[in-house]
C-alpha cells in the first residue's frame, strides 16, 4: 500500500512539471474536428429556449445526422418516480426539421414547441426519432404571476470555449442552480459559421442547456458571409455579412420582433414573472429596431425592463465607441425608463451608475442623476482587451472572466458580478419607489479593482475585432 502511494505521488509530481502551454510536446495526435463533431442519429446540441409565453410554452432544438428525417419531442408532468413515462401520460409533438450543410458535415436540426403547459409546473421531456432518444430532461415553466426569480448573464464566451469558458458556465450553475434562464450578450463563438466552435459552445453548457432555457442575442462574431461548400470565390465575394447559418436552425426564439427580413429570432422579447427581457440586434437595421422598441416599451405591462444587445452604449475599451447606437436607442431608453442594459463586445468589465444621456450624449457627454439606467459590459471568455474607463463607470475590471447573477423580487433587483472562481467582484441593488426614480444602493465588496493588469502584447491591435 505504501509503495503504491509513493508511485502515484511521484507520477503526480512528474505531471506537475509539464507546462500547460506545451501540450503538443506530449506527442498526442490531434483528433479530427470532422469526427469529433460529427452528427449521429442520437440527438445532441439540445437547447431549451422560450418561443412564446414562458408560463405555458417551452421550445427545444437539437441536432442529428441527416438520415433522421422524422423526429419528435415527448413531454410529461414530472413525478417522484419513473411512472411519468407510462402510456397515457406522455404527449408527443412532431418536430420541424431543417437541413444545415456546415463546413464539417450535413446535419438536420429539429425543433418542437410544447404548448398548453401549466404555469409554475415541473415537466420532463425528451427528443428523438423513436429509436434513438435523448435522456429525459427536467425543467419548470414560469409562473404567470410576478414572482421572485433570478437569471445568469454572460458576456462574450467567444474564444477557447472548451478549454477556458466551460469552467465559467459551470461555476455559474453552482452559484445559481435554480436560475430561470441564462442570457448570452453576443459573441458566443469567434467565427460565425465554424461548426466546431458551435460544438464547443454546446459541449461547454452540456446538459445545462437542456434544463435551463437560454436567451441569446447575436454579436459581431455571429455575423459572416454565408459561404457554403462548393461556392466559387466570385460567388463568395458577392455575398454580404449575415447572421450565422447556425443561428436560426439551432435556436428557437420568439417571433414577436419587427417584421424585418434578417432580424428574425435576433430581435424579440420575453415577459418573465414581471420583467420584460428584450433582445436587440446591434449589428444591423438599427432604425427599424428603434421604431419597434418604441411600440413594445409604450405598452409594457411589466414592472422591470431589461435590454440586452452586443455593442456597448458607452464603450469600455479603447477605440470602440458606438455613437450611432446612442443617437438612435438612448433617447428611447431614457423616455421609457429602462432599468438595466446587459452588453458585451469590449472584453473588459464596466458597470455604470444610474445614467441619463443629455443632448450632447452623441459627443460622449452624459449626466449622472438619480433617474436613469444601469449599463453593464462584461466578458466571460478568456479574450481580454485594454480598459478605457468611461466617465459613467462605477466599477471596472481588466483580465477577468466573470458571470453575473441577477435576482428580481417585487420592487427589488439585486445584481452580483462574480469572477470565474466565484469571488464576488461587484454588487448593487435597484429599488422601485412609487412615483419616484429607482434607488441605486451600492454593495461593492472590499475587493481591489482589477485594472492596470498585464495584457497580451498584441491586445491593443486585436481590439479592432
Amino acid at each position: 500500500m505504501t509503495r503504491g502511494l509513493l508511485i502515484v505521488c511521484w507520477a503526480l509530481v512528474g505531471l506537475a512539471t509539464v507546462p500547460a502551454t506545451g501540450q503538443d510536446e506530449l506527442g498526442g495526435v490531434p483528433f479530427s474536428e470532422r469526427e469529433m463533431y460529427r452528427p449521429t442519429p442520437t440527438p445532441d446540441r439540445i437547447i431549451l429556449t422560450f418561443a412564446d409565453d414562458p408560463a405555458t410554452t417551452l421550445a427545444v432544438t437539437w441536432r442529428t445526422s441527416a438520415d433522421v428525417t422524422k423526429a419528435v419531442g415527448q413531454i410529461a408532468l414530472a413525478e417522484d418516480g419513473p411512472d411519468f413515462q407510462l402510456s397515457g401520460k406522455v404527449t408527443t409533438v412532431e418536430a420541424v426539421t431543417e437541413k444545415l450543410d456546415s463546413d464539417l458535415s450535413l446535419a438536420h436540426y429539429h425543433s418542437v414547441i410544447f404548448k398548453g403547459l401549466q404555469p409554475k409546473t415541473r415537466y420532463v421531456y425528451r427528443v428523438g426519432d423513436g429509436s434513438n432518444w435523448s435522456e429525459w430532461f427536467q425543467t419548470c415553466t414560469a409562473s404567470d404571476q410576478a414572482e421572485p426569480f433570478r437569471f445568469i448573464y454572460f458576456g462574450d464566451a467567444q474564444n477557447d470555449i472548451k478549454s477556458m469558458w466551460s469552467r465559467v458556465i459551470r461555476e455559474a450553475n453552482l452559484e445559481a442552480p435554480r436560475a430561470a434562464f441564462m442570457l448570452h450578450a453576443g459573441d458566443l463563438i469567434n467565427r460565425a459559421n465554424r461548426d466546431a466552435e458551435w460544438g464547443e459552445w454546446f459541449n461547454a453548457g452540456a446538459w445545462l442547456n437542456g434544463m435551463i432555457p437560454s436567451i441569446a442575442t447575436p454579436g459581431n462574431h455571429e455575423y459572416a458571409k454565408p459561404v457554403r461548400p462548393g461556392m466559387s470565390k466570385e460567388e463568395a465575394d458577392a455575398l454580404k455579412n449575415q447572421v450565422s447559418l447556425h443561428w436560426r436552425p439551432q435556436f428557437t426564439m420568439p417571433m414577436n420582433g419587427p417584421k424585418v427580413e434578417g432580424l428574425e429570432e435576433t430581435v424579440y422579447y420575453v415577459d418573465y414573472q414581471g420583467a420584460r427581457i428584450i433582445s436587440l440586434n446591434s449589428n444591423e437595421k438599427h432604425e427599424e429596431q428603434a421604431a419597434w422598441l418604441e411600440t413594445i416599451l409604450a405598452k409594457n405591462p411589466c414592472k422591470w425592463t431589461i435590454i440586452t444587445y452586443h455593442h456597448p452604449m458607452f464603450s469600455a475599451a479603447k477605440g470602440r465607441d458606438n455613437p450611432r447606437l446612442r443617437a438612435l436607442w438612448l433617447p428611447i431608453f431614457n423616455k421609457y425608463g429602462v432599468d438595466l442594459v446587459l452588453q458585451g463586445h469590449d472584453h473588459t468589465y464596466s458597470r455604470s451608475d444610474l445614467v441619463v444621456g443629455d443632448t450632447n450624449v452623441t459627443e460622449g457627454a452624459t449626466t449622472q442623476s438619480q433617474n436613469g439606467t444601469v449599463y453593464v459590459v462584461s466578458v466571460s471568455g478568456p479574450k481580454m482587451y485594454i480598459l478605457e474607463r468611461h466617465q459613467t463607470a462605477k466599477r471596472a475590471a481588466e483580465r477577468t472572466q466573470l458571470f453575473q447573477i441577477i435576482s428580481i423580487d417585487g420592487d427589488t433587483l439585486n445584481y452580483e458580478a462574480r469572477t470565474a472562481v466565484n469571488t464576488l467582484y461587484d454588487a448593487f441593488t435597484l429599488k422601485k419607489r412609487p412615483g419616484q426614480p429607482n434607488e441605486l444602493i451600492e454593495r461593492v465588496p472590499e475587493v481591489e479593482e482589477r485594472v492596470g493588469k498585464t495584457v497580451y502584447p498584441n491586445a491593443e491591435a486585436a481590439q479592432k475585432d
